[in-house]
């Protein structure tokens, strides 16, 4: 066996084993189906925390449909932090109800912050007066009954609870439809078989639910990569921290173009390094002296699994290259064959296999699909495992160039019936 053979087996049993429990979960999503939790012996207060960039389109439809959940009113107050805006969000805001904030702190830049003073200001206005706060976007959009959902695994004990996230536009291009399948896959198949499967949870975006007292015990949000709730989620898992899920849906809105979601995914993948380099060695503590699963599952989420299939892909490329410039010196013909069909069968397996996933997804899930065209769920099962592939230049690009937060542009202003009838 060539040095290369050997190299390209230890990569893929490498991956073989360290993603062999996804495929148990995904087991598990599929068989188990959605998991069910007790109601809730009493109705807990909550507030609603809304971090705001220049959002006066979406910002009232978001406070509106808090507004109208099938859950007591008085136990409800919405906060939105309207940061260093340059529009009317404060404004609209306040109209539709909501208790405003404006910060204007342009040296702390970026949504972490913004939580750090909102929390921080809660509480000393409203010292005890919630149990935990119910953390949005402001383009996201509420089911009616995900207050009460998410009332029925808070009651149970667990201080971070995560939710069912959807997309509000699916239909809008290949780009938003092919994150729309990734989160719905994150819902059942990662978040939920994590649930039933009694280990913790991870939060992700928005949609998430902390408890008051995380809170106070930091007096704010002490948490400032630019992927501040995957940090949350890495400090959960080392801590012993269960965080539970709940399949109470929310709607969120995804970038269009690719020019858009390269900033956001860029942004996310240079924080999932940030956590990596910084919570790394602390996880792997974790799982050898804890034995707490919720840590490997964690460092597998944070690693750079897509740098690593980059690394093959070149190797591989490399010697091809090299190999046919030497004339047979280097790598025969029959090694340059073997080493091109490893490759192609990487690249193939990789396709397959996000193929299936979304395959399986879009069946399983599909009436939480809300699409207007027919065409656009069947052509995203060929471009999901596309939009997949771009996150191989995005996670070499993270790598070495500096990312700065940069808010999302949102703009899709539509009510939560809208999304139901499939407007987007």
């Amino acid at each position: 066996m060539t040095p290369l053979v050997m190299f390209n087996f230890i990569v893929g049993g490498l991956f073989s084993v360290c993603f062999l429990y996804q495929v148990v979960f995904f087991l598990v999503g599929f068989f188990r189906g959605e998991v069910k939790v007790p109601p809730a012996t009493r109705k807990h207060r909550y507030a609603f925390f809304i971090a705001a960039h220049n959002e006066e389109s979406v910002i009232a439809n978001l406070v509106h449909s808090i507004q109208d959940q099938d859950y007591p009113s008085e136990l409800i107050d919405i906060f939105v932090v309207a940061d260093a805006c340059t529009d009317d969000t404060a404004r609209v805001a306040r109209e539709a109800g909501a208790i405003v904030y404006e910060r204007n702190d342009l040296a702390r830049k970026g949504k972490s912050w913004v939580m750090d003073y909102g929390f921080d200001r809660i509480l000393n206005e409203y010292p005890g007066k919630y149990e935990a706060f119910i953390i949005f976007d402001a383009d996201n959009l509420l089911s009616k009954n995900y207050v009460s959902v998410m009332n029925d695994v808070f009651d149970q004990g667990y201080l971070a609870i995560t939710s069912y996230r959807n997309s509000k536009n699916f239909g809008s291009s290949w780009i938003s439809a092919g994150y729309a399948t990734w989160f719905l896959r994150e819902a059942r198949f990662l978040n939920n078989a994590r649930m039933l499967c009694g280990t913790s949870c991870a939060v992700s975006g928005s949609g998430y639910l902390v408890s008051a007292k995380i809170i106070e015990g930091m007096h704010g949000w002490d948490f400032h990569t630019l992927t501040e709730d995957i940090q949350f989620s890495t400090f959960c898992a080392i801590h012993g921290v269960r965080i539970g899920y709940a399949p109470a849906e929310f709607f969120d809105e995804q970038p269009v173009t690719l020019a858009a979601s390269w900033k956001q995914r860029m942004r996310w993948t240079k924080g999932f390094y940030q956590v990596f380099f910084t919570y790394g060695a602390h996880l792997v503590k974790s799982i050898a002296f804890f034995r707490r699963f919720a840590a490997y599952d964690l460092l597998m989420t944070i690693a750079p699994g897509m740098l690593l299939t980059l690394i093959s892909v070149l190797v591989n490329v490399t010697f091809i290259i090299v190999g046919s410039l030497s004339h047979g010196f280097l790598a025969t013909e029959a090694e340059l064959s073997m080493c091109f069909g490893s490759m192609v069968m990487t690249l193939v397996s990789m396709y397959a296999t996000f193929f299936v996933l979304g395959l399986l997804t879009t069946v399983i899930e599909r009436s939480h699909i809300h699409c207007p065209s027919k065409l656009r769920i069947v052509t995203n099962l060929f471009t999901f495992p596309l939009f997949m592939f771009t996150y191989i230049p995005i996670t070499v690009a993270a790598l070495f160039l500096k990312v700065d937060w940069v808010p999302t542009p949102h703009d899709v202003s539509v009510t939560l019936d809208e999304v139901m009838e499939g407007a987007r």
